[in-house]
């Protein structure tokens, strides 16, 4: 089922590897890959994923280029560096951004691709990193209809739950909007189980499995709080750690501001987030905010 002949991808991080991975095992199209790390390529290799020394090789064969990157500074420099994507691409070939980044950066790649004859889609995704090693993403794009319809089989071997949420920026609008609804859930959850240890109330084992039967049911609940904030258990590997979601809130809150509007409970998240960070959780599941909430 391979609608191109070669399909590049850019970023091999913990969501880009099993991604990318799933792309050469399933869509029947070749796969080139490019990472600043040489691991993820050869473990890939056994997929049959070729590597590419340079972007500009990426660039060079493929009709299609995923990038999955940390954030703005990664995605302005893959796409438009001195050696960047927007300067080598040719017309026809689609560069769809899978990052989690500012709506307003989509907006001007999207413009920067077209001047050069390419079309541009962003398309985030949610869902753990376990959904990225089943293939059961779901997956927020943002572009033309005709474009979105050409890319759906590629990207139907990454997700489960494919959604066109519009023009160019829409993807990146629903998935801020998530990790935002998403890190406040978190919060919420975090505050009820500091109250129920504090005061010896209620066992927090209970709270939660009772919470899961009633109307604060949630999929937060059922992932982050149980498995997460209930044990205490707050990993520095495989998992979103506190820098994403501070990057993630602050451009949630950047759109909100660029639309005349203040996000007062998104900001005391943040607040709270970078409070855990500074207590030496930067690379932990954002999920320690547990321990600065906790603290007296």
């Amino acid at each position: 089922m391979a609608v191109s002949t070669v399909v590049g991808f850019v970023g091999l991080g913990v969501m880009g590897e099993p991604m990318c991975r799933n792309l050469a095992r399933k869509s029947g199209a070749r796969v080139v890959a490019f990472d600043t790390r040489s691991a993820p390529l050869t473990s890939l290799g056994a997929d049959g994923v070729e590597r590419a020394a340079t972007l500009a090789e990426v660039a060079a064969r493929a009709d299609v280029v995923f990038l999955c990157l940390p954030g703005e500074p990664q995605v302005r420099a893959v796409c438009l560096g001195p050696d960047g994507l927007v300067g080598r691409v040719r017309a026809g070939q689609t560069v769809v951004d899978m990052s989690t980044a500012p709506v307003a950066l989509a907006r001007e790649l999207a413009a920067a691709f077209a001047a050069r004859g390419a079309a541009f889609l962003d398309a985030p995704v949610a869902r753990t990193a376990q959904a990225a090693r089943d293939g059961t993403l779901s997956i927020m794009v943002g572009g033309e209809a005709p474009a979105f319809e050409r890319l759906r089989p590629y990207l139907a071997c990454m997700g489960a739950e494919i959604t066109h949420c519009g023009p160019v920026g829409a993807g990146q609008a629903v998935k801020l909007m998530n990790n935002m609804v998403v890190a406040q859930t978190v919060v919420a959850l975090a505050e009820a189980l500091a109250v129920a240890r504090a005061s010896g109330a209620v066992d927090p084992k209970i709270l939660f499995e009772t919470l899961t039967k009633g109307s604060a049911d949630s999929f937060v609940l059922r992932n982050h709080g149980l498995k997460s904030l209930l044990p205490d258990h707050h990993p520095t590997a495989g998992a979103f750690p506190t820098s994403y979601i501070i990057k993630d809130l602050s451009y949630a809150i950047g759109l909100a501001e660029s639309a005349g509007l203040s996000l007062e409970q998104a900001g005391v998240t943040k607040r709270l987030m970078e409070r855990t960070a500074e207590a030496g959780y930067t690379d932990s599941y954002y999920t320690a905010v547990i321990r600065t909430i906790e603290k007296r």
